[in-house]
């Protein structure tokens, strides 16, 4: 399977939020993003950028770290936003529902790399980094090998 990339400079917290919320419309359930970077690098800003964008109604959007999901309604369908952070076995990942979910909504899920063996190889990973000269800046690395992210990220850019 071939892992294709593409990556991008987001030199505010709103170009940051701007990208989300045009990724966020291209959506549809089924659609995995894995949320991957440092502490404090913006995963969580990211998904709420995202989910707000296609809410019906705005409400506030907490960080699911302690919560492990939050599951909302939106536009494009049925959103898990899921930190697995906390998680120290698969089998809890497994609790969560969260393979089920995969299929029938859309999933945001930071630090994806406690999914282990249980990662779609259809999603899309979503990669930020801080800008060591500028805490406002953020590149943006998206990658994938599912032949269905082009056009979606043609259409999000």
């Amino acid at each position: 399977m071939t892992l294709n990339a593409h990556s991008t400079t987001l030199n505010s917290p709103e170009e940051t939020a701007a990208f989300a919320a045009r990724l966020g419309a291209t959506l549809r359930p089924g659609d995995i993003l894995l949320l991957e970077g440092q502490i404090g690098s913006g995963k969580t800003h990211f998904a709420r950028s995202l989910i707000q964008s296609v809410m019906n109604t705005p409400e506030d959007v907490p960080s699911p770290t302690f919560t492990l999901v939050q599951a909302y309604d939106t536009k494009v369908g049925e959103i898990w936003h899921c930190d697995l952070y906390r998680l120290s076995a698969v089998e809890e990942i497994e609790e969560l529902g969260l393979i089920e979910a995969f299929d029938t909504a859309i999933c945001l899920v930071e630090w994806p790399d406690k999914l282990g063996p249980l990662t779609p190889d259809s999603a899309l990973q979503v990669t930020l980094e801080t800008d060591s000269n500028n805490e406002d800046t953020r590149q943006l690395t998206l990658s994938w090998s599912n032949p269905k992210w082009p056009a979606r990220l043609e259409s999000a850019a």
